[in-house]
Protein backbone atom coordinates (compact mmCIF):
# COMPACT_ATOMS: atom_id res chain seq x y z
CA UNK A 1 0.00 0.00 0.00
CA UNK A 2 1.65 3.13 -0.44
CA UNK A 3 1.98 6.35 1.64
CA UNK A 4 -0.32 9.31 1.32
CA UNK A 5 1.14 12.04 -0.59
CA UNK A 6 3.37 14.79 1.93
CA UNK A 7 0.94 17.22 3.15
CA UNK A 8 1.53 20.81 5.53
CA UNK A 9 -1.66 19.26 7.11
CA UNK A 10 -1.23 17.81 10.26
CA UNK A 11 -1.97 14.11 10.76
CA UNK A 12 -4.68 13.37 13.02
CA UNK A 13 -3.85 10.46 15.61
CA UNK A 14 -6.41 7.37 16.87
CA UNK A 15 -6.13 6.70 20.67
CA UNK A 16 -3.91 3.89 19.89
CA UNK A 17 -1.29 5.61 18.31
CA UNK A 18 1.39 5.38 21.08
CA UNK A 19 0.61 2.21 21.90
CA UNK A 20 1.55 1.55 18.00
CA UNK A 21 4.53 4.05 18.50
CA UNK A 22 5.37 1.42 20.66
CA UNK A 23 5.59 -1.65 19.36
CA UNK A 24 7.74 -0.11 16.81
CA UNK A 25 5.27 0.47 13.72
CA UNK A 26 6.20 2.09 10.61
CA UNK A 27 4.18 5.21 10.78
CA UNK A 28 2.51 6.71 7.65
CA UNK A 29 -0.29 9.30 6.07
CA UNK A 30 -3.12 7.81 4.99
CA UNK A 31 -6.38 9.61 4.45
CA UNK A 32 -4.82 12.45 7.11
CA UNK A 33 -4.18 10.35 9.68
CA UNK A 34 -1.02 8.99 11.07
CA UNK A 35 -1.15 5.24 10.61
CA UNK A 36 0.85 2.02 11.00
CA UNK A 37 1.26 0.14 7.80
CA UNK A 38 3.57 -2.25 9.51
CA UNK A 39 5.36 -3.83 12.49
CA UNK A 40 8.92 -5.06 12.62
CA UNK A 41 8.13 -8.78 11.38
CA UNK A 42 6.77 -7.24 8.15
CA UNK A 43 4.01 -7.49 6.09
CA UNK A 44 3.79 -10.93 4.77
CA UNK A 45 4.11 -12.41 8.18
CA UNK A 46 1.19 -10.19 9.47
CA UNK A 47 -0.78 -11.63 6.50
CA UNK A 48 -0.14 -15.13 7.05
CA UNK A 49 -0.45 -14.93 10.70
CA UNK A 50 -3.94 -13.44 10.45
CA UNK A 51 -5.22 -16.18 8.08
CA UNK A 52 -3.94 -18.62 10.60
CA UNK A 53 -4.48 -17.08 13.85
CA UNK A 54 -6.35 -13.53 15.07
CA UNK A 55 -4.80 -10.22 13.37
CA UNK A 56 -5.91 -7.14 15.48
CA UNK A 57 -6.29 -4.06 13.60
CA UNK A 58 -6.63 -0.30 14.46
CA UNK A 59 -9.52 1.20 12.41
CA UNK A 60 -10.70 3.88 14.18
CA UNK A 61 -9.48 6.22 11.43
CA UNK A 62 -12.87 4.88 9.60
CA UNK A 63 -16.10 7.77 10.34
CA UNK A 64 -18.86 6.09 12.47
CA UNK A 65 -22.41 8.19 12.68
CA UNK A 66 -25.77 7.37 13.73
CA UNK A 67 -28.61 8.41 11.47
CA UNK A 68 -32.13 8.58 13.95
CA UNK A 69 -35.46 9.49 13.88
CA UNK A 70 -38.49 8.75 14.61
CA UNK A 71 -38.81 4.93 13.69
CA UNK A 72 -37.15 2.43 11.69
CA UNK A 73 -39.83 3.10 8.90
CA UNK A 74 -38.08 6.81 8.97
CA UNK A 75 -34.50 6.41 8.50
CA UNK A 76 -34.43 3.14 6.51
CA UNK A 77 -36.33 5.38 3.91
CA UNK A 78 -34.21 7.99 4.43
CA UNK A 79 -30.95 6.06 3.52
CA UNK A 80 -32.75 4.36 0.70
CA UNK A 81 -32.86 7.41 -1.05
CA UNK A 82 -29.39 7.68 -1.27
CA UNK A 83 -28.11 4.00 -1.22
CA UNK A 84 -29.77 0.56 -3.29
CA UNK A 85 -28.98 -1.72 -0.52
CA UNK A 86 -31.91 -2.77 1.40
CA UNK A 87 -32.44 -0.96 4.80
CA UNK A 88 -36.33 -1.15 5.03
CA UNK A 89 -36.28 -4.61 5.57
CA UNK A 90 -32.81 -5.01 7.73
CA UNK A 91 -33.87 -7.19 10.97
CA UNK A 92 -32.61 -5.37 13.85
CA UNK A 93 -29.05 -6.34 14.91
CA UNK A 94 -28.40 -7.15 11.27
CA UNK A 95 -26.01 -5.35 9.52
CA UNK A 96 -25.92 -4.33 5.36
CA UNK A 97 -23.02 -3.44 2.90
CA UNK A 98 -24.28 -0.69 0.50
CA UNK A 99 -22.95 1.96 -1.71
CA UNK A 100 -23.56 6.11 -1.61
CA UNK A 101 -24.29 7.09 -5.11
CA UNK A 102 -24.16 9.98 -7.11
CA UNK A 103 -27.21 10.84 -9.63
CA UNK A 104 -25.77 9.12 -12.53
CA UNK A 105 -24.34 5.87 -10.85
CA UNK A 106 -21.28 6.79 -9.35
CA UNK A 107 -19.87 5.29 -6.04
CA UNK A 108 -19.51 8.18 -3.25
CA UNK A 109 -18.08 5.39 -1.25
CA UNK A 110 -19.07 2.27 0.67
CA UNK A 111 -20.39 1.65 3.69
CA UNK A 112 -21.81 -0.47 6.59
CA UNK A 113 -25.60 0.39 7.84
CA UNK A 114 -26.60 -1.44 10.88
CA UNK A 115 -29.67 -1.47 12.97
CA UNK A 116 -29.23 -1.76 16.87
CA UNK A 117 -30.66 -4.86 18.06
CA UNK A 118 -32.41 -3.40 20.89
CA UNK A 119 -36.01 -1.98 20.71
CA UNK A 120 -35.02 1.29 22.66
CA UNK A 121 -32.85 1.94 19.79
CA UNK A 122 -35.59 1.72 17.12
CA UNK A 123 -34.87 4.79 14.92
CA UNK A 124 -31.26 4.63 14.82
CA UNK A 125 -28.98 3.17 12.02
CA UNK A 126 -25.03 3.34 12.61
CA UNK A 127 -22.67 3.62 10.16
CA UNK A 128 -19.70 2.92 9.38
CA UNK A 129 -17.88 5.03 6.07
CA UNK A 130 -14.54 5.15 4.75
CA UNK A 131 -11.41 7.53 6.54
CA UNK A 132 -10.95 9.43 2.95
CA UNK A 133 -14.48 9.82 2.07
CA UNK A 134 -16.56 10.46 5.49
CA UNK A 135 -16.27 14.48 5.53
CA UNK A 136 -17.73 13.99 1.78
CA UNK A 137 -20.12 11.40 3.27
CA UNK A 138 -21.69 13.31 5.76
CA UNK A 139 -22.53 16.33 4.09
CA UNK A 140 -23.95 14.54 1.39
CA UNK A 141 -26.30 12.76 3.75
CA UNK A 142 -27.12 15.70 6.17
CA UNK A 143 -28.02 17.80 3.05
CA UNK A 144 -30.58 15.18 1.77
CA UNK A 145 -32.28 14.46 5.02
CA UNK A 146 -35.79 14.81 5.78
CA UNK A 147 -37.21 17.25 8.12
CA UNK A 148 -36.82 15.71 11.69
CA UNK A 149 -33.71 13.37 11.24
CA UNK A 150 -30.40 13.87 12.28
CA UNK A 151 -26.72 12.43 11.35
CA UNK A 152 -24.26 12.96 14.06
CA UNK A 153 -20.97 11.89 13.82
CA UNK A 154 -19.54 9.78 16.36
CA UNK A 155 -15.89 11.36 16.92
CA UNK A 156 -15.57 10.25 20.07
CA UNK A 157 -15.50 6.11 19.23
CA UNK A 158 -12.51 3.96 18.28
CA UNK A 159 -13.06 1.18 16.60
CA UNK A 160 -10.59 -2.41 16.40
CA UNK A 161 -10.63 -5.35 14.40
CA UNK A 162 -9.70 -8.80 15.36
CA UNK A 163 -9.44 -10.84 12.36
CA UNK A 164 -9.00 -14.42 11.77
CA UNK A 165 -9.79 -18.23 12.24
CA UNK A 166 -8.79 -17.90 16.42
CA UNK A 167 -10.64 -14.52 16.41
CA UNK A 168 -13.64 -15.98 17.64
CA UNK A 169 -11.76 -18.09 20.71
CA UNK A 170 -10.20 -15.53 21.97
CA UNK A 171 -13.29 -13.25 22.06
CA UNK A 172 -14.83 -15.56 24.10
CA UNK A 173 -12.55 -15.36 26.94
CA UNK A 174 -13.58 -11.57 26.69
CA UNK A 175 -16.77 -11.07 25.44
CA UNK A 176 -19.02 -14.19 25.19
CA UNK A 177 -22.13 -12.53 23.76
CA UNK A 178 -20.38 -11.61 20.60
CA UNK A 179 -19.93 -15.69 19.49
CA UNK A 180 -23.30 -15.85 19.44
CA UNK A 181 -23.26 -13.65 16.69
CA UNK A 182 -23.88 -14.41 12.90
CA UNK A 183 -22.20 -13.06 9.76
CA UNK A 184 -23.24 -9.59 9.29
CA UNK A 185 -24.90 -9.49 12.90
CA UNK A 186 -24.08 -7.22 15.79
CA UNK A 187 -25.06 -6.25 19.20
CA UNK A 188 -24.03 -4.09 22.29
CA UNK A 189 -22.21 -6.28 24.84
CA UNK A 190 -19.56 -5.79 27.25
CA UNK A 191 -16.01 -6.31 26.99
CA UNK A 192 -14.33 -7.42 30.04
CA UNK A 193 -17.19 -5.04 31.49
CA UNK A 194 -16.44 -2.34 28.96
CA UNK A 195 -19.66 -1.49 27.14
CA UNK A 196 -18.95 -1.45 23.25
CA UNK A 197 -21.04 -2.12 20.03
CA UNK A 198 -19.69 -5.34 17.99
CA UNK A 199 -20.62 -6.89 15.00
CA UNK A 200 -19.43 -10.33 12.98
CA UNK A 201 -17.48 -8.43 10.22
CA UNK A 202 -14.57 -7.31 8.84
CA UNK A 203 -12.49 -6.72 5.73
CA UNK A 204 -10.30 -9.72 5.23
CA UNK A 205 -12.15 -12.25 4.35
CA UNK A 206 -11.91 -14.03 7.45
CA UNK A 207 -14.06 -14.36 10.69
CA UNK A 208 -13.95 -11.85 12.67
CA UNK A 209 -15.22 -9.48 14.56
CA UNK A 210 -15.05 -4.91 14.71
CA UNK A 211 -15.41 -3.41 17.99
CA UNK A 212 -16.96 -0.64 18.57
CA UNK A 213 -15.98 1.83 21.83
CA UNK A 214 -15.46 4.88 23.70
CA UNK A 215 -11.59 6.27 22.83
CA UNK A 216 -11.19 6.23 26.77
CA UNK A 217 -11.35 2.29 26.54
CA UNK A 218 -9.69 1.89 23.43
CA UNK A 219 -6.82 1.16 24.68
CA UNK A 220 -8.12 -1.08 27.60
CA UNK A 221 -9.39 -3.41 25.08
CA UNK A 222 -6.29 -3.11 22.33
CA UNK A 223 -3.94 -4.34 25.54
CA UNK A 224 -6.30 -6.98 26.51
CA UNK A 225 -6.35 -8.74 23.05
CA UNK A 226 -2.37 -8.32 22.27
CA UNK A 227 -2.03 -10.03 25.63
CA UNK A 228 -4.11 -13.19 24.01
CA UNK A 229 -1.15 -15.50 22.37
CA UNK A 230 -2.79 -16.07 19.13
CA UNK A 231 -3.15 -12.21 19.12
CA UNK A 232 -0.65 -10.31 17.02
CA UNK A 233 -0.74 -6.59 15.67
CA UNK A 234 -1.38 -6.17 12.07
CA UNK A 235 -0.82 -3.06 9.97
CA UNK A 236 -2.33 -1.13 6.99
CA UNK A 237 -0.35 -3.03 4.29
CA UNK A 238 -1.61 -6.81 5.34
CA UNK A 239 -5.07 -5.32 5.39
CA UNK A 240 -4.29 -4.22 2.30
CA UNK A 241 -3.18 -7.87 0.74
CA UNK A 242 -5.63 -9.84 3.17
CA UNK A 243 -8.40 -7.72 1.30
CA UNK A 244 -6.90 -7.72 -1.85
CA UNK A 245 -6.86 -11.99 -1.97
CA UNK A 246 -10.52 -11.62 -0.40
CA UNK A 247 -11.41 -9.54 -3.63
CA UNK A 248 -12.63 -6.92 -1.50
CA UNK A 249 -12.75 -3.50 -3.25
CA UNK A 250 -10.68 -0.50 -1.61
CA UNK A 251 -11.93 2.95 -2.40
CA UNK A 252 -10.51 5.35 -4.02
CA UNK A 253 -8.63 2.19 -5.86
CA UNK A 254 -11.30 -0.07 -7.24
CA UNK A 255 -14.44 2.16 -7.01
CA UNK A 256 -14.94 5.44 -7.01
CA UNK A 257 -17.66 7.94 -8.49
CA UNK A 258 -16.64 6.65 -12.10
CA UNK A 259 -17.32 3.32 -11.34
CA UNK A 260 -21.17 1.73 -11.22
CA UNK A 261 -22.06 -0.95 -8.77
CA UNK A 262 -22.56 -3.08 -11.59
CA UNK A 263 -19.44 -2.38 -13.08
CA UNK A 264 -17.55 -3.43 -9.57
CA UNK A 265 -19.52 -6.62 -9.49
CA UNK A 266 -20.92 -5.49 -6.82
CA UNK A 267 -24.96 -6.43 -7.79
CA UNK A 268 -25.06 -8.43 -4.84
CA UNK A 269 -25.37 -5.83 -2.49
CA UNK A 270 -28.49 -4.39 -4.11
CA UNK A 271 -31.79 -5.61 -2.89
CA UNK A 272 -33.81 -7.14 -4.76
CA UNK A 273 -36.68 -5.18 -3.95
CA UNK A 274 -34.48 -2.04 -5.06
CA UNK A 275 -33.46 -3.81 -8.58
CA UNK A 276 -37.71 -3.86 -9.12
CA UNK A 277 -38.73 -0.39 -7.59
CA UNK A 278 -35.43 1.77 -7.87
CA UNK A 279 -36.12 4.98 -6.07
CA UNK A 280 -31.91 5.54 -5.61
CA UNK A 281 -29.64 7.74 -7.75
CA UNK A 282 -28.35 6.30 -10.61
CA UNK A 283 -31.17 3.83 -11.02
CA UNK A 284 -31.54 4.30 -14.71
CA UNK A 285 -28.06 3.43 -15.09
CA UNK A 286 -28.07 0.73 -12.83
CA UNK A 287 -31.00 -1.03 -14.34
CA UNK A 288 -29.73 -0.78 -18.18
CA UNK A 289 -26.21 -2.27 -17.22
CA UNK A 290 -28.13 -5.13 -15.13
CA UNK A 291 -29.96 -5.80 -18.46
CA UNK A 292 -27.47 -5.10 -20.81
CA UNK A 293 -24.15 -5.49 -19.02
CA UNK A 294 -21.93 -3.22 -18.77
CA UNK A 295 -19.30 -1.69 -20.79
CA UNK A 296 -16.83 -2.66 -18.55
CA UNK A 297 -16.15 -4.83 -15.27
CA UNK A 298 -14.37 -5.68 -12.56
CA UNK A 299 -12.54 -8.13 -12.49
CA UNK A 300 -9.42 -10.87 -10.84
CA UNK A 301 -6.20 -11.32 -12.88
CA UNK A 302 -3.45 -13.82 -12.08
CA UNK A 303 0.15 -12.10 -13.94
CA UNK A 304 1.67 -15.15 -15.32
CA UNK A 305 5.29 -14.45 -13.68
CA UNK A 306 6.50 -13.24 -10.45
CA UNK A 307 6.68 -9.63 -11.17
CA UNK A 308 3.42 -7.89 -8.83
CA UNK A 309 0.89 -5.34 -11.30
CA UNK A 310 0.65 -1.91 -9.42
CA UNK A 311 -2.00 0.09 -9.53
CA UNK A 312 -2.46 1.75 -13.29
CA UNK A 313 -0.71 -0.86 -15.02
CA UNK A 314 -2.42 -1.21 -18.49
CA UNK A 315 -4.40 -4.51 -19.66
CA UNK A 316 -3.97 -5.11 -22.91
CA UNK A 317 -5.30 -8.01 -25.58
CA UNK A 318 -4.51 -8.62 -28.65
CA UNK A 319 -2.16 -5.74 -28.43
CA UNK A 320 -4.87 -3.36 -28.17
CA UNK A 321 -5.33 -2.10 -24.30
CA UNK A 322 -8.87 -3.19 -22.82
CA UNK A 323 -8.54 -2.38 -19.43
CA UNK A 324 -6.70 -0.83 -16.02
CA UNK A 325 -4.99 -2.57 -13.23
CA UNK A 326 -6.80 -0.90 -9.82
CA UNK A 327 -4.84 -2.90 -7.10
CA UNK A 328 -2.18 -5.37 -7.55
CA UNK A 329 1.05 -7.03 -5.39
CA UNK A 330 1.94 -10.01 -4.06
CA UNK A 331 -0.34 -12.16 -2.45
CA UNK A 332 0.71 -14.06 0.83
CA UNK A 333 -1.40 -16.81 0.97
CA UNK A 334 -1.96 -17.47 -3.05
CA UNK A 335 2.11 -17.36 -2.87
CA UNK A 336 2.42 -14.87 -6.03
CA UNK A 337 0.98 -11.99 -8.14
CA UNK A 338 -2.58 -11.38 -7.98
CA UNK A 339 -4.26 -8.06 -9.18
CA UNK A 340 -8.06 -6.53 -9.87
CA UNK A 341 -8.90 -4.23 -12.37
CA UNK A 342 -11.59 -3.32 -14.60
CA UNK A 343 -11.55 -4.67 -18.41
CA UNK A 344 -13.97 -4.38 -21.52
CA UNK A 345 -16.79 -6.53 -21.96
CA UNK A 346 -15.41 -9.06 -23.75
CA UNK A 347 -12.49 -10.04 -22.01
CA UNK A 348 -14.20 -10.64 -18.80
CA UNK A 349 -14.34 -14.38 -18.97
CA UNK A 350 -12.71 -16.32 -16.34
CA UNK A 351 -9.58 -17.82 -18.54
CA UNK A 352 -9.18 -14.83 -20.76
CA UNK A 353 -5.82 -14.24 -21.72
CA UNK A 354 -4.62 -10.52 -21.36
CA UNK A 355 -1.12 -9.20 -20.83
CA UNK A 356 0.15 -6.63 -18.35
CA UNK A 357 2.54 -3.63 -19.28
CA UNK A 358 5.41 -4.05 -16.14
CA UNK A 359 8.33 -1.80 -16.23
CA UNK A 360 8.09 -2.10 -19.96
CA UNK A 361 7.76 -5.54 -20.76
CA UNK A 362 4.22 -7.42 -21.89
CA UNK A 363 3.41 -9.88 -19.35
CA UNK A 364 1.41 -12.69 -19.54
CA UNK A 365 -1.99 -12.96 -17.38
CA UNK A 366 -5.21 -14.57 -17.32
CA UNK A 367 -8.87 -13.27 -16.17
CA UNK A 368 -9.53 -15.53 -12.81
CA UNK A 369 -12.47 -15.88 -10.56
CA UNK A 370 -12.65 -13.76 -6.97
CA UNK A 371 -11.88 -14.07 -4.34
CA UNK A 372 -8.12 -15.83 -4.81
CA UNK A 373 -8.71 -16.94 -1.24
CA UNK A 374 -11.79 -18.45 -0.13
CA UNK A 375 -13.85 -16.57 2.20
CA UNK A 376 -14.20 -18.03 5.67
CA UNK A 377 -17.02 -15.91 7.51
CA UNK A 378 -19.02 -17.66 10.25
CA UNK A 379 -22.38 -18.55 8.73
Amino acid sequence: MADSPASDTPLLRTPLHDRHAALGARIVAFAGYAMPVQYPKGIIAEHLWTREKAGLFDVSHMGQAVLAGSDHAAVAAAIESLVPGEIRDLKPGALRYTQLLTEDGGIIDDLMVTRPAAPQEDGRLLLVVNAARKEVDYAHIAARLPAGLTLTPLTDRALIALQGPQAEAVMARHCPRAVELGFMTATRAQFDGIDCHVSRSGYTGEDGFEISVADSDAGTVWDALLAEAEVAPIGLGARDTLRLEAGLCLYGHDIDETTSPVEAGLVWSIGRRRRAEGGFPGFDRIRREMSEGPSRRRVGIRPSGRAPAREGTAIAAGGRPVGTVTSGGFGPSVGGPVAMGYVARGFTDIGTEVSLSVRGRDEPATVAALPFVPNRYKR
